[in-house]
């Protein structure tokens, strides 16, 4: 450096001779009017050429946008490492270091993670990943994240050698939702195998919920009329499942009722007296 540019960068060693305007006493001389300090100064920096390993970031607020897939409001973080060196260190002092005698690593992490963190922020917020999909796209989302930060980074003087995504986080009530969509979803699969649709497998819920319940008078009114309301839905539900069996299956075949019931009663959607109670009423149907 020589008054306040760089004049050369020097990347093999070699001797130099420096030439300044200053003159050895002379020009000390004449600048006692500034305390005999000279506008010709001469640095000499030395910077390193390895790569910095191992430099953790992390996102310092949620990223929010709307999960594509389930149409909800999600709250994301994020976390990593990454790894950097010197790639012009022309740049690099010229955009980064100026006039510091002394730069040092801790000094940089801290002007490199706050640029990191918004090039991740705005990648994530614009990609707006599902949740069901953001762990199984993690080298994807890296390697493009890499490729935004070198794009940025090398105007400053240095690279990003690599850029890794170790864990994300969703918040506490997009895991909720998540949670409560995956129930539903097993509920349903449970309804399925048991041959019923999820609205009958709500109804007969709700109706073993009300029964349980002895507390009040509606509950009551509930408990007294459950009996009769999870037996007619029940025998609707195996009335339909009988009307649309294959043709060559008969009308009220007491077998595929009572395997029907069975079904019902293994998928643990009845309890075990109804499950009596229902098998001796198509058996003395016989």
């Amino acid at each position: 450096m020589y008054e306040g540019q760089v004049r050369a960068v020097i990347e093999e060693e070699c001797l130099l001779d420096l030439e300044t305007a200053n003159i050895p006493f002379w020009t000390t001389i004449k600048k006692f009017m500034q305390f005999f300090e000279s506008e010709h100064k001469v640095g000499l920096y030395f910077y390193r050429t390895t790569t910095f390993l191992n430099q953790k970031w992390g996102t310092t607020s949620p990223v929010k946008y709307e999960d594509p897939k389930y149409q909800f409001p999600v709250s994301l973080k994020a976390y990593g490492n990454y790894s950097y060196r010197v790639y012009d260190a022309r740049d690099f002092f010229t955009h980064v270091v100026g006039g510091q005698s002394v730069f040092l690593a801790d000094d940089f992490r801290h002007t490199l993670s706050a640029r990191i963190i918004h090039t991740i922020s705005d990648y994530l917020a614009e990609s707006q990943y599902s949740y069901a999909e953001i762990d199984s796209k993690r080298e994807e989302i890296a390697h493009s994240i890499s490729i935004k930060l070198s794009i940025t980074f090398r105007k400053l003087g240095f690279d990003i050698t690599d850029f890794r995504i170790e864990g994300t986080e969703f918040d506490a009530p997009t895991q909720q939702r998540i949670n409560r969509i995956a129930d539903l979803i097993a509920e349903s699969h449970a309804a399925e195998a048991a041959g019923l649709d999820y609205t009958h497998l709500q109804q007969l819920e709700a109706m073993r919920e009300a029964a349980r319940n002895e507390g009040g008078g509606a509950g009551l009114g509930m408990g007294m009329g459950a009996g009769i309301g999870l037996g007619q839905s029940m025998a609707q539900s195996l009335n339909d499942q009988v009307q649309h069996s294959p043709a060559t299956q008969p009308k009220n075949d007491p077998m595929a009722a009572l395997t029907q019931l069975k079904k019902l009663f293994e998928a643990d959607l009845i309890s075990e007296d109804e499950y009596r109670a229902k098998k001796q009423d198509i058996l003395n149907s016989l």
